[in-house]
Protein backbone atom coordinates (compact mmCIF):
# COMPACT_ATOMS: atom_id res chain seq x y z
CA UNK A 1 0.00 0.00 0.00
CA UNK A 2 2.25 2.97 -1.61
CA UNK A 3 -0.82 5.08 -2.17
CA UNK A 4 -3.12 7.15 0.09
CA UNK A 5 -6.00 9.20 -0.73
CA UNK A 6 -7.49 11.81 2.14
CA UNK A 7 -10.92 12.91 2.09
CA UNK A 8 -12.23 15.72 4.47
CA UNK A 9 -14.60 17.81 6.00
CA UNK A 10 -13.39 20.78 7.70
CA UNK A 11 -15.29 23.80 9.33
CA UNK A 12 -13.23 26.77 8.60
CA UNK A 13 -12.98 25.52 4.51
CA UNK A 14 -15.03 24.59 1.87
CA UNK A 15 -13.75 21.20 2.03
CA UNK A 16 -17.08 19.01 2.25
CA UNK A 17 -15.94 15.40 1.22
CA UNK A 18 -13.39 16.89 -0.42
CA UNK A 19 -10.23 14.67 -1.81
CA UNK A 20 -7.75 16.50 -0.76
CA UNK A 21 -5.42 14.12 -3.33
CA UNK A 22 -3.38 10.81 -3.47
CA UNK A 23 -0.38 10.66 -1.25
CA UNK A 24 2.75 8.33 -1.38
CA UNK A 25 3.95 7.02 1.94
CA UNK A 26 7.95 7.06 3.17
CA UNK A 27 9.75 6.03 5.59
CA UNK A 28 10.12 9.46 7.10
CA UNK A 29 8.03 10.39 9.89
CA UNK A 30 7.17 13.95 10.44
CA UNK A 31 6.08 16.33 13.27
CA UNK A 32 3.01 14.77 15.19
CA UNK A 33 2.06 12.31 16.85
CA UNK A 34 1.82 8.73 14.91
CA UNK A 35 -1.10 6.68 14.78
CA UNK A 36 0.16 3.32 14.22
CA UNK A 37 -2.65 0.71 12.17
CA UNK A 38 -2.09 -2.86 13.04
CA UNK A 39 -3.75 -5.34 10.53
CA UNK A 40 -2.92 -8.71 12.35
CA UNK A 41 -5.22 -7.08 15.31
CA UNK A 42 -8.81 -7.26 14.33
CA UNK A 43 -12.50 -6.68 16.47
CA UNK A 44 -16.03 -6.67 14.88
CA UNK A 45 -17.29 -6.52 11.83
CA UNK A 46 -19.60 -4.16 10.09
CA UNK A 47 -22.98 -4.39 8.89
CA UNK A 48 -23.01 -0.85 7.18
CA UNK A 49 -24.50 2.58 7.65
CA UNK A 50 -28.25 3.94 6.80
CA UNK A 51 -31.29 5.95 8.34
CA UNK A 52 -34.66 5.47 9.27
CA UNK A 53 -37.44 5.72 6.77
CA UNK A 54 -39.85 6.80 8.82
CA UNK A 55 -43.60 8.02 7.27
CA UNK A 56 -42.51 11.76 8.05
CA UNK A 57 -38.81 11.31 6.42
CA UNK A 58 -40.91 9.98 3.27
CA UNK A 59 -43.95 11.87 3.53
CA UNK A 60 -41.42 14.64 3.02
CA UNK A 61 -39.51 13.43 0.42
CA UNK A 62 -42.45 13.13 -1.71
CA UNK A 63 -43.82 16.96 -1.14
CA UNK A 64 -40.43 18.26 -2.83
CA UNK A 65 -40.02 17.68 -6.69
CA UNK A 66 -38.87 14.95 -8.48
CA UNK A 67 -35.34 16.43 -9.16
CA UNK A 68 -35.09 17.39 -5.86
CA UNK A 69 -36.20 13.41 -4.54
CA UNK A 70 -33.76 11.92 -6.72
CA UNK A 71 -30.98 13.99 -5.34
CA UNK A 72 -32.00 13.30 -1.60
CA UNK A 73 -32.12 9.26 -2.40
CA UNK A 74 -28.67 9.64 -4.59
CA UNK A 75 -27.05 11.74 -1.99
CA UNK A 76 -27.87 8.99 0.73
CA UNK A 77 -27.93 5.50 -1.24
CA UNK A 78 -25.99 5.93 -4.98
CA UNK A 79 -22.23 4.02 -3.68
CA UNK A 80 -20.09 6.63 -6.01
CA UNK A 81 -22.43 10.00 -6.21
CA UNK A 82 -24.14 9.65 -2.20
CA UNK A 83 -22.36 8.47 0.84
CA UNK A 84 -23.15 5.19 0.08
CA UNK A 85 -25.81 3.63 3.00
CA UNK A 86 -26.33 0.56 3.05
CA UNK A 87 -28.72 -0.34 5.44
CA UNK A 88 -32.09 1.39 6.89
CA UNK A 89 -34.89 1.32 9.80
CA UNK A 90 -38.55 1.00 9.36
CA UNK A 91 -40.96 1.14 12.34
CA UNK A 92 -43.95 -1.35 13.22
CA UNK A 93 -47.18 0.95 12.46
CA UNK A 94 -46.85 4.41 13.52
CA UNK A 95 -44.25 6.54 15.72
CA UNK A 96 -43.76 10.14 16.64
CA UNK A 97 -42.60 10.82 13.22
CA UNK A 98 -45.51 9.58 11.66
CA UNK A 99 -48.72 12.19 10.86
CA UNK A 100 -50.67 10.36 13.59
CA UNK A 101 -50.96 7.29 15.66
CA UNK A 102 -51.96 4.09 13.22
CA UNK A 103 -51.92 0.47 13.23
CA UNK A 104 -52.22 -2.50 10.79
CA UNK A 105 -55.43 -4.54 12.25
CA UNK A 106 -58.81 -3.24 13.16
CA UNK A 107 -60.31 -2.64 17.14
CA UNK A 108 -60.17 -5.75 19.32
CA UNK A 109 -58.96 -7.86 16.47
CA UNK A 110 -57.01 -10.42 17.98
CA UNK A 111 -56.80 -12.87 15.28
CA UNK A 112 -55.20 -10.29 13.56
CA UNK A 113 -57.65 -11.33 10.85
CA UNK A 114 -57.92 -7.31 9.00
CA UNK A 115 -53.68 -7.17 9.23
CA UNK A 116 -53.13 -4.60 6.11
CA UNK A 117 -49.82 -2.74 5.58
CA UNK A 118 -51.02 -0.93 2.52
CA UNK A 119 -50.92 2.47 4.76
CA UNK A 120 -47.08 2.40 3.64
CA UNK A 121 -47.60 1.78 0.18
CA UNK A 122 -48.48 5.80 0.01
CA UNK A 123 -44.87 7.20 0.92
CA UNK A 124 -42.61 4.69 3.14
CA UNK A 125 -42.15 1.79 0.88
CA UNK A 126 -41.95 4.13 -2.54
CA UNK A 127 -39.01 5.83 -0.76
CA UNK A 128 -37.34 2.77 0.22
CA UNK A 129 -37.75 1.38 -3.71
CA UNK A 130 -36.22 4.82 -4.52
CA UNK A 131 -33.67 4.16 -2.47
CA UNK A 132 -33.28 0.48 -3.63
CA UNK A 133 -33.04 1.77 -7.49
CA UNK A 134 -30.31 4.18 -6.28
CA UNK A 135 -28.20 1.40 -4.05
CA UNK A 136 -28.84 -0.97 -7.57
CA UNK A 137 -29.00 -3.58 -4.33
CA UNK A 138 -31.43 -4.75 -1.73
CA UNK A 139 -31.31 -2.90 1.37
CA UNK A 140 -31.81 -5.02 4.59
CA UNK A 141 -33.99 -3.16 6.93
CA UNK A 142 -34.50 -2.80 10.86
CA UNK A 143 -38.20 -3.00 11.88
CA UNK A 144 -38.83 -1.55 15.44
CA UNK A 145 -42.55 -0.87 17.00
CA UNK A 146 -43.28 1.78 19.21
CA UNK A 147 -46.68 0.31 20.91
CA UNK A 148 -48.77 -2.08 20.64
CA UNK A 149 -52.34 -1.20 19.47
CA UNK A 150 -54.35 0.44 22.36
CA UNK A 151 -56.66 -2.19 23.03
CA UNK A 152 -53.70 -4.36 23.64
CA UNK A 153 -52.65 -2.36 26.19
CA UNK A 154 -52.88 -1.75 29.99
CA UNK A 155 -53.89 2.20 29.61
CA UNK A 156 -55.63 1.93 26.72
CA UNK A 157 -53.52 3.90 24.31
CA UNK A 158 -50.62 3.77 21.97
CA UNK A 159 -49.21 7.35 23.52
CA UNK A 160 -48.06 7.81 26.91
CA UNK A 161 -46.24 4.59 28.17
CA UNK A 162 -48.46 2.02 29.44
CA UNK A 163 -47.85 -1.90 29.18
CA UNK A 164 -49.05 -5.01 27.07
CA UNK A 165 -51.84 -6.73 28.35
CA UNK A 166 -50.34 -10.44 29.58
CA UNK A 167 -53.13 -12.01 27.28
CA UNK A 168 -52.26 -10.32 24.29
CA UNK A 169 -48.36 -11.53 24.00
CA UNK A 170 -49.31 -14.43 21.64
CA UNK A 171 -51.12 -11.58 19.22
CA UNK A 172 -48.68 -9.22 19.33
CA UNK A 173 -45.86 -11.41 18.38
CA UNK A 174 -47.84 -12.87 15.53
CA UNK A 175 -48.00 -9.19 14.64
CA UNK A 176 -44.59 -8.92 13.72
CA UNK A 177 -44.98 -12.60 11.85
CA UNK A 178 -47.38 -10.83 9.26
CA UNK A 179 -45.82 -7.84 9.32
CA UNK A 180 -42.15 -9.40 8.34
CA UNK A 181 -43.98 -12.06 5.47
CA UNK A 182 -45.87 -8.70 4.20
CA UNK A 183 -42.88 -6.53 3.74
CA UNK A 184 -41.12 -9.63 2.40
CA UNK A 185 -44.03 -10.17 -0.12
CA UNK A 186 -43.45 -7.02 -1.63
CA UNK A 187 -39.63 -8.07 -1.83
CA UNK A 188 -38.35 -6.03 0.79
CA UNK A 189 -36.26 -7.13 3.26
CA UNK A 190 -36.64 -7.17 7.09
CA UNK A 191 -33.31 -9.00 8.34
CA UNK A 192 -33.81 -7.98 12.03
CA UNK A 193 -36.46 -6.70 14.47
CA UNK A 194 -36.04 -4.74 18.15
CA UNK A 195 -38.71 -5.94 20.40
CA UNK A 196 -39.51 -2.65 20.98
CA UNK A 197 -37.79 1.25 21.06
CA UNK A 198 -37.02 2.57 23.94
CA UNK A 199 -38.33 0.61 26.77
CA UNK A 200 -37.87 2.61 29.22
CA UNK A 201 -39.35 5.57 28.51
CA UNK A 202 -42.73 6.97 29.06
CA UNK A 203 -42.99 8.76 26.15
CA UNK A 204 -46.39 11.52 25.06
CA UNK A 205 -45.92 9.45 21.39
CA UNK A 206 -45.57 5.75 20.83
CA UNK A 207 -44.82 4.27 23.54
CA UNK A 208 -44.64 1.16 26.14
CA UNK A 209 -42.73 -0.10 28.90
CA UNK A 210 -40.97 -3.16 29.30
CA UNK A 211 -38.68 -4.01 32.63
CA UNK A 212 -35.78 -6.12 31.13
CA UNK A 213 -37.78 -9.31 32.60
CA UNK A 214 -40.93 -8.53 30.84
CA UNK A 215 -39.06 -8.39 27.34
CA UNK A 216 -36.85 -11.33 27.75
CA UNK A 217 -40.14 -13.34 28.97
CA UNK A 218 -41.91 -11.59 25.67
CA UNK A 219 -39.07 -12.80 23.71
CA UNK A 220 -38.64 -16.29 25.30
CA UNK A 221 -41.91 -17.23 25.77
CA UNK A 222 -43.43 -15.71 22.72
CA UNK A 223 -41.54 -14.24 20.03
CA UNK A 224 -38.94 -16.64 19.76
CA UNK A 225 -40.08 -19.17 19.32
CA UNK A 226 -43.08 -17.92 17.28
CA UNK A 227 -40.89 -16.40 15.02
CA UNK A 228 -39.14 -19.85 14.80
CA UNK A 229 -42.67 -21.62 14.02
CA UNK A 230 -43.48 -19.43 11.21
CA UNK A 231 -39.84 -20.04 9.59
CA UNK A 232 -38.99 -16.56 9.69
CA UNK A 233 -35.80 -18.05 12.37
CA UNK A 234 -33.71 -16.03 9.85
CA UNK A 235 -35.02 -12.84 11.45
CA UNK A 236 -32.65 -11.78 14.01
CA UNK A 237 -33.77 -10.29 17.43
CA UNK A 238 -32.13 -7.41 18.83
CA UNK A 239 -33.24 -6.54 22.84
CA UNK A 240 -33.08 -3.10 24.77
CA UNK A 241 -32.78 -0.47 21.38
CA UNK A 242 -32.34 2.40 24.16
CA UNK A 243 -29.89 4.31 25.08
CA UNK A 244 -26.56 3.44 26.46
CA UNK A 245 -27.01 4.53 30.07
CA UNK A 246 -28.34 1.46 31.66
CA UNK A 247 -27.56 -1.31 28.81
CA UNK A 248 -24.83 -3.42 30.54
CA UNK A 249 -28.05 -3.57 33.33
CA UNK A 250 -30.77 -3.93 31.05
CA UNK A 251 -28.68 -6.78 28.73
CA UNK A 252 -27.96 -8.65 32.08
CA UNK A 253 -31.47 -8.73 33.36
CA UNK A 254 -32.43 -10.05 29.97
CA UNK A 255 -29.80 -12.27 29.04
CA UNK A 256 -28.58 -14.07 32.46
CA UNK A 257 -31.95 -16.70 31.06
CA UNK A 258 -30.26 -18.87 28.87
CA UNK A 259 -33.48 -20.11 27.42
CA UNK A 260 -34.53 -16.04 26.52
CA UNK A 261 -30.74 -15.84 25.24
CA UNK A 262 -30.77 -18.23 22.50
CA UNK A 263 -33.23 -16.40 21.09
CA UNK A 264 -31.35 -12.85 21.29
CA UNK A 265 -28.63 -12.32 18.56
CA UNK A 266 -27.90 -8.57 19.88
CA UNK A 267 -28.52 -5.68 22.01
CA UNK A 268 -29.14 -2.17 20.31
CA UNK A 269 -28.76 1.09 21.31
CA UNK A 270 -29.18 4.81 21.13
CA UNK A 271 -26.87 7.64 21.86
CA UNK A 272 -29.08 10.19 24.11
CA UNK A 273 -28.59 10.56 27.77
CA UNK A 274 -24.86 9.43 27.77
CA UNK A 275 -21.71 9.33 25.77
CA UNK A 276 -20.69 5.99 27.94
CA UNK A 277 -19.07 4.07 25.39
CA UNK A 278 -17.73 1.94 27.14
CA UNK A 279 -21.06 0.66 28.21
CA UNK A 280 -20.96 -0.72 24.99
CA UNK A 281 -17.28 -2.80 25.64
CA UNK A 282 -18.43 -4.08 29.27
CA UNK A 283 -22.02 -5.73 27.21
CA UNK A 284 -19.59 -7.34 24.73
CA UNK A 285 -17.31 -8.69 27.81
CA UNK A 286 -20.06 -10.20 29.57
CA UNK A 287 -22.24 -11.81 25.94
CA UNK A 288 -19.09 -11.80 23.58
CA UNK A 289 -21.55 -13.69 21.21
CA UNK A 290 -23.89 -11.42 21.02
CA UNK A 291 -24.06 -8.37 18.60
CA UNK A 292 -24.37 -4.29 19.15
CA UNK A 293 -25.88 -2.23 16.74
CA UNK A 294 -26.67 1.76 16.29
CA UNK A 295 -30.57 1.88 15.81
CA UNK A 296 -30.90 6.10 16.72
CA UNK A 297 -29.64 9.12 17.21
CA UNK A 298 -30.30 12.95 15.89
CA UNK A 299 -30.04 16.42 16.93
CA UNK A 300 -32.83 16.96 19.42
CA UNK A 301 -34.59 20.20 19.30
CA UNK A 302 -35.97 21.14 15.99
CA UNK A 303 -33.45 22.43 13.16
CA UNK A 304 -30.30 23.43 13.59
CA UNK A 305 -29.05 24.90 10.03
CA UNK A 306 -25.31 25.93 10.15
CA UNK A 307 -24.70 24.11 12.96
CA UNK A 308 -20.95 22.50 13.25
CA UNK A 309 -21.98 20.86 16.84
CA UNK A 310 -23.89 18.69 15.41
CA UNK A 311 -21.63 16.84 12.75
CA UNK A 312 -18.96 17.41 15.84
CA UNK A 313 -21.32 15.00 17.90
CA UNK A 314 -21.93 12.49 14.97
CA UNK A 315 -18.22 11.87 15.00
CA UNK A 316 -17.49 11.38 18.25
CA UNK A 317 -20.28 8.84 19.03
CA UNK A 318 -19.18 6.96 15.80
CA UNK A 319 -15.49 6.71 16.67
CA UNK A 320 -16.51 5.92 20.23
CA UNK A 321 -19.10 3.26 19.20
CA UNK A 322 -16.96 1.44 16.99
CA UNK A 323 -14.08 1.60 19.17
CA UNK A 324 -16.35 -0.53 21.66
CA UNK A 325 -17.89 -3.16 19.59
CA UNK A 326 -20.28 -1.62 17.73
CA UNK A 327 -21.17 -3.00 14.44
CA UNK A 328 -23.15 -0.72 12.27
CA UNK A 329 -25.00 2.73 12.42
CA UNK A 330 -28.82 3.73 12.08
CA UNK A 331 -29.26 7.16 11.79
CA UNK A 332 -32.87 8.67 12.87
CA UNK A 333 -35.06 10.26 9.86
CA UNK A 334 -33.18 10.29 6.66
CA UNK A 335 -34.56 13.94 5.83
CA UNK A 336 -37.32 16.23 7.54
CA UNK A 337 -38.74 19.43 6.40
CA UNK A 338 -38.23 22.60 7.94
CA UNK A 339 -39.68 22.88 10.99
CA UNK A 340 -37.77 18.94 12.09
CA UNK A 341 -40.65 17.28 11.44
CA UNK A 342 -43.66 16.67 10.57
CA UNK A 343 -44.44 14.63 14.16
CA UNK A 344 -47.82 14.26 15.37
CA UNK A 345 -46.46 15.21 19.04
CA UNK A 346 -44.31 18.04 18.63
CA UNK A 347 -41.37 16.21 18.73
CA UNK A 348 -38.90 18.01 16.37
CA UNK A 349 -35.72 17.42 15.13
CA UNK A 350 -32.56 17.92 13.34
CA UNK A 351 -32.09 15.33 10.27
CA UNK A 352 -28.82 15.12 8.19
CA UNK A 353 -31.19 16.72 5.41
CA UNK A 354 -33.62 19.36 6.10
CA UNK A 355 -35.78 19.73 2.71
CA UNK A 356 -37.33 22.87 2.65
CA UNK A 357 -40.75 22.10 1.44
CA UNK A 358 -41.85 25.90 1.04
CA UNK A 359 -38.81 26.65 -0.83
CA UNK A 360 -37.75 23.20 -2.35
CA UNK A 361 -34.54 24.16 -1.49
CA UNK A 362 -32.40 20.84 0.26
CA UNK A 363 -29.96 22.03 2.97
CA UNK A 364 -27.29 19.77 4.12
CA UNK A 365 -26.38 19.88 7.63
CA UNK A 366 -22.49 19.12 8.88
CA UNK A 367 -24.11 15.86 10.18
CA UNK A 368 -24.28 14.73 6.48
CA UNK A 369 -20.78 15.21 5.62
CA UNK A 370 -19.05 13.79 9.05
CA UNK A 371 -21.14 10.52 8.46
CA UNK A 372 -20.37 10.39 4.99
CA UNK A 373 -16.74 10.36 6.13
CA UNK A 374 -17.30 6.83 7.89
CA UNK A 375 -20.23 5.58 5.27
CA UNK A 376 -18.47 5.90 2.42
CA UNK A 377 -15.46 4.51 2.74
CA UNK A 378 -16.14 2.22 5.40
CA UNK A 379 -18.12 -0.87 3.63
CA UNK A 380 -20.19 -3.78 4.69
CA UNK A 381 -18.06 -6.65 6.08
CA UNK A 382 -15.21 -4.06 7.20
CA UNK A 383 -13.45 -5.43 10.17
CA UNK A 384 -12.30 -2.87 12.65
CA UNK A 385 -8.44 -2.68 13.17
CA UNK A 386 -6.11 -2.06 16.06
CA UNK A 387 -4.79 1.89 15.75
CA UNK A 388 -1.93 2.77 18.68
CA UNK A 389 -1.86 6.51 19.27
CA UNK A 390 1.59 7.42 20.59
CA UNK A 391 1.25 10.37 22.16
CA UNK A 392 -2.38 12.64 23.93
CA UNK A 393 -3.16 14.73 21.12
CA UNK A 394 -6.71 14.36 22.31
CA UNK A 395 -7.15 12.94 17.86
CA UNK A 396 -10.16 10.86 18.01
CA UNK A 397 -9.38 7.51 15.54
CA UNK A 398 -11.05 4.85 13.67
CA UNK A 399 -9.75 2.11 11.45
CA UNK A 400 -10.68 -0.58 9.67
CA UNK A 401 -10.23 -3.02 6.39
CA UNK A 402 -12.36 -3.69 3.83
CA UNK A 403 -13.30 -6.75 2.18
CA UNK A 404 -11.62 -5.42 -0.64
CA UNK A 405 -8.42 -5.02 1.16
CA UNK A 406 -8.19 -1.62 1.34
CA UNK A 407 -7.49 -0.27 4.74
CA UNK A 408 -9.28 3.12 6.12
CA UNK A 409 -8.21 5.25 8.79
CA UNK A 410 -10.82 8.35 10.30
CA UNK A 411 -9.19 11.30 12.32
CA UNK A 412 -11.07 13.76 13.94
CA UNK A 413 -9.70 17.15 15.53
CA UNK A 414 -12.71 18.75 17.51
CA UNK A 415 -10.08 20.97 19.39
CA UNK A 416 -9.50 25.05 17.77
CA UNK A 417 -5.66 24.05 16.34
CA UNK A 418 -4.01 22.61 13.62
CA UNK A 419 -3.05 18.97 14.57
CA UNK A 420 -0.56 17.13 12.41
CA UNK A 421 -0.33 13.31 12.42
CA UNK A 422 1.73 10.25 10.80
CA UNK A 423 -0.51 7.13 10.10
CA UNK A 424 2.05 4.36 10.05
CA UNK A 425 1.34 1.23 8.23
CA UNK A 426 3.77 -1.11 7.76
CA UNK A 427 7.38 0.70 8.03
CA UNK A 428 5.73 3.44 6.03
CA UNK A 429 4.27 6.76 7.21
CA UNK A 430 1.76 9.47 5.90
CA UNK A 431 1.70 12.67 7.18
CA UNK A 432 -1.36 14.84 7.23
CA UNK A 433 -2.07 18.48 9.06
CA UNK A 434 -5.64 18.35 9.85
CA UNK A 435 -7.27 21.90 10.56
CA UNK A 436 -9.38 23.14 13.51
CA UNK A 437 -12.88 21.30 13.63
CA UNK A 438 -12.40 18.77 11.24
CA UNK A 439 -12.30 14.50 10.09
CA UNK A 440 -10.54 13.38 7.47
CA UNK A 441 -10.78 9.77 5.95
CA UNK A 442 -7.46 8.32 4.74
CA UNK A 443 -7.80 5.42 2.58
CA UNK A 444 -5.03 3.08 1.47
CA UNK A 445 -5.58 1.06 -1.38
CA UNK A 446 -4.14 -2.49 -1.68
Amino acid sequence: MSTAKIIQTARDTGDRLTEKGAFKLDKNKWEGTVLSLDLEKSFQKIIGFGGAFTEAAAYTYFKMSPEKREEIIKRYFDPQLGIGYSTGRVHIHSCDFALGNYTYVKENDRELKTFDISHEDKWTIPMIRDAISARQEGIPLLASPWSPPSWMKTNNDMNNGGRLKLEYREAWANYYVKYIKAFREKGLDIWAVTVQNEPAAVQVWDSCIYSSEEEGAFVRDYLGPILHKSELEDVKIYIWDHNRDIMVERATGTLEDPETSKYVYGIANHWYVSEAFENLSRVHELYPHKHILFTEGCQEGGVHLGSWLTGERYGRNMIGDFNNWQEGWLDWNLVLDEKGGPNHVGNFCDAPVIADTVTQELHYNSSYYYIGQFSKYVRPGAVRIQVTDHSETGLRHVAFKNPNGSVVLIVMNESDNVQGFNAKLGEEYLWHSLPAHSIATLVFEP
